[in-house]
């Protein structure tokens, strides 16, 4: 009996570890199976997202709007055109005698065209004996000056340098400009490489006294900034065109205020054909040598007083009068131009930008006040002498 019993739990031992055995090998399979179906869908993933593109956010060209793309190509096609100016003076050793170069200032400039002259401010290379031109591709080259004109503030330079690096600035109009419209400057604003500010014209027909001490007059106003180093450097309106030449600004703290003015481009195109090829303005005269204001205003005339009337010249043909002085010292006044073709003339800059308006040859009426009494003389203007 004892021995049937054994042999019962022995056989029940079997089948219980049977059972076990079965049910941890199925255990084990199924735990495979999951791992390798899990290894499956992570290897599929993984080999998914090696063929998708990145999704992190990126900037892309067309997340910029309109404006900015439209600034940014107006900056990339004229930027080649603009230039740097660093302007240096020569001094001589006193006892070495040797001569060294002494740096003096810098400014902005423009490519006016494929012969290598180049623009800039008259006061950039006032006083310099030496100018250097970097243009945009940072290629420096020695300048030579070809013409100035002070009393417009302007300046021809030249380069010799490979017609292919030389990009010319498209020129505008300024005759035509409003207040309010988009206008942009590049230049190199404290020996920073080719910046770039954007704003507005504030103002137009402003009034600036030039180096030479003669007004210039139509000058554009613009809160766009100019700080120094940006003299002479261009100003474009929207289309990428020069309408200007950005000469000063308004500061009573010699900082940016939001005031700068330029040279309108109708004035530059006059003047830079008369200085690339005279070296200066030529301009019509009358022939007549002026009191200057302060002599004016001491014998109480209103309008310009002609001191000498210059042999030969227009002026003498016409019969015009100088002031006289006899042997006691009594002085007689000659004639005193008050109108040129019915427009009133109040001082030397009036004549003077007047005339601007003439070509040496036009004829032009002429009214003076002679003994008191108004009188018209008409004349054939002189050229430059």
């Amino acid at each position: 009996m004892r021995q049937s019993i054994s042999v019962i739990f022995g056989l029940l031992l079997l089948a219980v570890g049977f059972f076990a055995g079965t049910a941890w090998q199925s255990k084990d399979r199924a735990t495979e199976s999951i791992t390798e179906e899990q290894s499956g869908v992570s290897t599929e993933a993984t080999s998914l997202n090696v063929n998708q593109p990145n999704s992190a956010p990126q900037l892309k060209n067309n997340a910029l709007n309109a404006d900015e793309r439209a600034t940014i190509n107006l900056f990339e096609k004229a930027a080649p055109s603009v230039a740097f100016i660093t302007t240096t003076n020569l001094r001589r050793d006193y006892w070495t005698r040797n001569v060294t170069e002494i740096p003096r200032g810098s400014g902005s400039g423009f490519v006016w065209n494929k012969e290598g002259h180049i623009i800039t401010n008259y006061h950039v290379i006032q006083g310099a004996d030496r100018a250097q031109v970097t243009l945009a591709d940072q290629s420096a080259w020695s300048a030579k000056l070809i013409g100035a004109a002070p009393e417009k503030d302007l300046a021809v330079l030249k380069i010799d340098t490979p017609v292919d690096q030389l990009v010319p600035i498209p020129v505008g109009r300024s005759e035509n400009l409003l207040v309010g419209q988009s206008v942009y400057a590049i230049g190199n604003p404290f020996g920073l490489d080719q910046t770039l500010t954007t704003g507005i014209i504030s103002a137009l027909g402003r009034e600036i006294e030039s180096v030479g001490g003669v007004p210039i007059r139509d000058v554009i106003q613009t809160d766009a900034a100019i700080n120094p180093g940006n003299s002479g450097g261009p100003l474009l309106n929207s289309s990428g065109e020069l309408i200007g030449v950005n000469t000063a600004i308004y500061s009573p703290s010699g900082a940016y205020a939001g005031i700068g003015f330029s040279i309108p481009v109708d004035v530059v195109n006059w003047a830079v054909p008369q200085l690339i090829s005279n070296g200066r303005l030529m301009r019509p005269t009358l022939g007549v040598e002026l009191a200057n204001p302060q002599v004016s205003r001491r014998l109480g005339v209103e309008g310009v007083l002609i001191l000498n009337v210059i042999e030969d010249s227009a002026a003498e043909q016409a019969g015009l009068r100088s002031t006289t002085r006899n042997g006691y010292g009594e002085i007689t006044l000659g004639d005193i131009i008050v109108q040129i073709d019915d427009e009133p003339v109040g001082s030397r800059n009036d004549l003077q930008l007047k005339l601007e308006e003439y070509q040496p040859g036009d004829k032009v009426a002429v009214q003076v006040l002679r003994d008191g009494e108004p009188m018209t003389v008409e004349l054939f203007l002189d050229g430059s002498r």
